[in-house]
């Protein structure tokens, strides 16, 4: 399963900023599917196949969109324990979140995050980078072999 199955793992637990993302992407067809999950527990057990996520389809999503900032779960931790694993850290994590905080900008980076993207407050703004965003992880950037 290399690039042409285009799987993204959405990492969010805001119900406005998961349709809105869902909707941009369908529009624009930048995946094949977008697995949602709302916490930590549950996006180890997708990418470990493990729990409810036993049967999925084999392969590592194309890329990962984490919300470090989720109500249940240490974004930071979850981002660490993916990229110190061998058979993750692959796989590209694109942080979005509504801090310009120069710390969390930071701390980000240095846990191996591929990108740190800020969330816009105006719909249209969030809309466009999310477009944005879809079409280079998923059409533009071209994905590690073992990733996929």
């Amino acid at each position: 399963m290399g690039n042409h199955y285009k799987r993204i793992l959405f990492v969010e637990d805001n119900n406005n900023d998961i349709k809105t993302t869902l909707v941009v992407f369908k529009k624009h067809n930048l995946a094949n599917e977008v697995v949602v999950v709302k916490d930590g527990d549950d996006t180890l057990n997708y990418l470990y196949q493990q729990g409810k996520f036993a049967m999925r389809l084999p392969g590592n999503p194309i890329f990962i969109i984490l919300n470090v900032k989720l109500i249940k779960t240490d974004g930071m931790e979850l981002l660490k324990t993916i990229k110190q694993d061998p058979g993750l850290k692959t796989i590209p994590v694109v942080i979005l979140s509504s801090s310009r905080e120069e710390d969390d900008v930071n701390l980000c980076y240095q846990l191996g995050a591929n990108a740190y993207v800020v969330k816009p407050v105006n719909f249209h703004e969030f809309c466009f980078k999310i477009k944005e965003l879809g079409l280079f992880w998923a059409v533009v950037n071209e994905s590690h072999p073992r990733s996929g």
